[in-house]
């Protein structure tokens, strides 16, 4: 099964789902170490806290997106688009792979404020972009 982590530096888990360019895509099954497939790098307007629903994306040819954190507009786009969204507190992608298959991954609490704008807010209001969190916040 395909599974994409949204990455802030190819490296570490990113903790803004919607606003992720940077994807690490893994090959997985239960029992065996993940094996890195495919990088993705999403322009800025193909973010997917800004793409629309109907128009292909690179990231459809996954069954699981793992975030650090996402909204609730973030969940519903990516189960219309048959893709299940897991949210987590770990950093380290393989483990947080290892860790969804064990059914131990520890979840991400909810954002402390929603994050599905309907309207395609670019997130210039002060907050976090590309997974991370301004001072004070």
């Amino acid at each position: 099964m395909r599974i994409a982590v949204g990455t802030k530096d190819f490296q570490t888990i990113a903790t803004h789902g919607g606003r992720t360019r940077r994807f690490l895509v893994y090959e997985a099954e239960a029992g065996f170490d993940p094996v890195e497939t495919v990088r993705i790098e999403l322009g800025e307007e193909e973010v997917l806290h800004l793409c629309g629903d109907g128009r292909p994306h690179p990231i459809d040819a996954v069954r699981v997106v793992v975030t650090g954190s996402s909204g609730a507009g973030f969940v519903a786009h990516m189960r219309r688009r048959g893709i299940e969204p897991v949210t987590t507190l770990e950093t380290d992608p393989v483990r947080a792979i290892r860790g969804w298959f064990a059914g131990t991954l520890a979840p991400a609490p909810e954002p402390e404020h929603p994050h599905d704008h309907h309207d395609g807010a670019d997130h210039q209001d002060g907050h976090h972009r590309d997974g991370e969190r301004p001072a004070g916040i």
